[in-house]
């Protein structure tokens, strides 16, 4: 029988809890059936189910530990991140404990060579970066899933087995008190690197592994340092090798260290070796006889690998069950959130019948060429934090060697921080509208531009699970043809809310659902839009149309491309 861990893990800032055991199913004479079934609660995992429920979709979230995740694992959440988490509930919670930052500095043996910041526009909600230890965010995103009735968590319970039949999977579900068997309509793997649905699946990740290893180490000290990336580049502690720094909430530091190429991860881990080594980083730093404690370590190493395709059947991948990501630019859970928001309105949308035969492999589609584009970014991130090679380690060096002198080496230092996907080869966007002829604004495929609309007043908080049409006119009504698709479209159960964004004051606007005045016009200008144009977006805020003038064949051919029926 599986026996997870029943003592609290031990931390300096989080208090774990144990939760109770679902040991309920054990014997039921006949295995229950749900629309969906997560296996994993992470981060993905949660957010997935959260993100269900907006649409109307109940779930299982089947969670092998009885506690949450061990050490601050993932910690730096991106504004496309605290987005979609905005989405699912939490994000407001995030932002109260969280630590916003923008900027990065590269250090070459303790001398600053290079400074990158993010942009913040006056537009964006959210910093372009927020530090959160992994646990804490878990733990808003449990507290939300507990509490909505159509999500149902069960703690303690791990997957041994999995067998796909016509229309639905059948699980093997081992727990404290047995085993039980759950069928699923769907199954989402959201459980993490060492996935145990691709491991039964027999699945292979392809891609590079990196040769260079990491330790982490969360140490709790009083710094007085900025909350930015810091990463130190041959120090003379740890020669030829990249030391990274991370300020997390509760006086907790972050700090990625390089090991030599002979050392095991079990000789890095040693007391003694992990005491000397951040002394030495500490001292470096102008600490003087450094006092801290450890709260928690780990060796990692970085890799680059996806599968080639996410759907099997019933079963779908996200998250770090699909890739496996180097964390340089804060790319694994990141990518996770973008995975899970694309997946889950385009399967509830099959669930419900809506979706044309294209919709769910998008996904994947979708998905695995993000993952192709961010393994190519960090690559180059990756290849300059630890060479595989001595030819690589050449030109690194020789580029550390210059930059003490010549600027025009510096930005070779870039970390190519995360970055919202770009769908502009979808099959679900229109290639018949007017993306060609627009100038500015997003092209089909971004994610839309959040506004300031007022004081704690967005558009992204105008949003819904639905599809949005953004309609920019000043007349007083909607076309009477584009109100009747939208009726029609509607009674055919697809969501789908007109916000009308119009620049002269007006009291009401016939065929809206929302108004939002734009007396200046400046949304009408970052979307690059005149009268009378329109975007229609999807429910994951990506642009799938957009026209300088809109008819009813238009809208419905576009929604049609959009719920992959062309």
């Amino acid at each position: 029988m599986h026996q997870p861990q029943s003592e609290p893990r031990r931390s300096l800032y989080f208090d774990y809890h144990v939760f109770p055991a679902h040991t309920a199913s054990v014997g039921a004479a006949h295995p229950d059936r749900k629309p969906v079934v997560v296996v994993g609660a992470g981060p993905i995992g949660l957010t997935t189910a959260l993100d269900l429920a907006r649409h109307g979709i109940a779930c299982v979230v089947l969670a092998s530990e009885r506690q949450l995740s061990e050490g601050s694992r993932a910690i730096v959440f991106t504004r496309r991140s605290m987005e979609i988490l905005q989405q699912v509930g939490v994000a407001e919670r995030v932002c109260a404990l969280g630590l916003p930052w923008s900027c990065g500095n590269s250090f070459y043996r303790n001398q600053l060579v290079f400074r990158m910041e993010t942009p913040h526009d006056p537009d964006d909600r959210h910093a372009p970066m927020t530090n959160l230890q992994q646990p804490c965010l878990e733990q808003l995103l449990a507290e939300a899933a507990e509490a909505n009735p159509l999500v149902d968590i069960r703690w303690g319970n791990h997957v041994t087995g999995l067998a796909q039949h016509d229309g639905f999977a059948r699980l093997s579900i081992d727990t404290p008190a047995g085993s039980y068997e759950l069928d699923a309509d769907w199954v989402v793997a959201a459980d993490g690197a060492r996935s145990a649905i691709r491991t039964l699946l027999g699945l292979k990740l392809e891609g590079t592994a990196y040769e260079g290893r990491f330790v982490i180490a969360d140490i709790k000290i009083d710094l007085d340092l900025p909350t930015e990336r810091l990463a130190y580049f041959d120090p003379a502690w740890n020669p030829g090798n990249t030391v990274l720094m991370h300020r997390e909430p509760g006086n907790i530091w972050r700090i990625d260290y390089q090991l030599p190429e002979n050392e095991t991860p079990e000789q890095a881990l040693q007391p003694e070796s992990l005491r000397r080594r951040i002394n030495a980083q500490l001292e470096m730093l102008g600490v003087k006889a450094p006092e801290w404690e450890m709260d928690w370590s780990s060796v990692y190493s970085a890799r680059a690998l996806t599968l080639p395709d996410y759907l099997h059947k019933r079963v779908i991948f996200a998250g770090d069950a699909a890739h496996l990501l180097p964390i340089f630019g804060v790319r694994g859970a990141n990518t996770g959130f973008q995975d899970c928001h694309s997946l889950v309105w385009k399967l509830a949308f099959t669930l419900k019948g809506l979706a044309g035969p294209r919709l769910l492999p998008s996904y994947s589609t979708e998905r695995v060429s993000a993952a192709r584009e961010i393994i190519s970014e960090a690559g180059k991130s990756t290849r300059f934090m630890a060479p595989p090679s001595a030819g690589y380690r050449l030109v690194r060096d020789a580029v550390l060697s210059l930059s003490l002198t010549q600027a025009f080496v510096r930005p070779l230092y870039h970390w190519r921080t995360s970055r919202p996907h770009d769908y502009a080869d979808s099959v679900l966007n229109c290639a018949t509208d007017d993306n060609d002829l627009f100038s500015a604004g997003p092209r089909n495929g971004a994610p839309m531009l959040n506004i300031k609309l007022a004081e704690n007043d967005y558009l992204f908080d105008r949003l819904g699970a639905c599809f949005h049409l953004l309609c920019f006119t000043d007349s007083d009504c909607i076309p009477s043809d584009v109100r009747a698709q939208a009726t029609a479209i509607r009674d055919s159960g697809v969501p789908l809310q007109i916000i009308v964004i119009a620049q002269s004051a007006q009291p009401a606007i016939t065929g809206a659902d929302q108004l939002i005045d734009d007396p200046t016009g400046h949304i009408a200008s970052k979307y690059g839009i005149t009268r009378g144009g329109a975007y229609l977006v999807r429910p994951d805020q990506h642009i799938c149309a957009r026209w300088q003038q809109l008819s009813a064949e238009k809208l419905h051919l576009a929604i049609d491309t959009a719920l992959g029926k062309h």
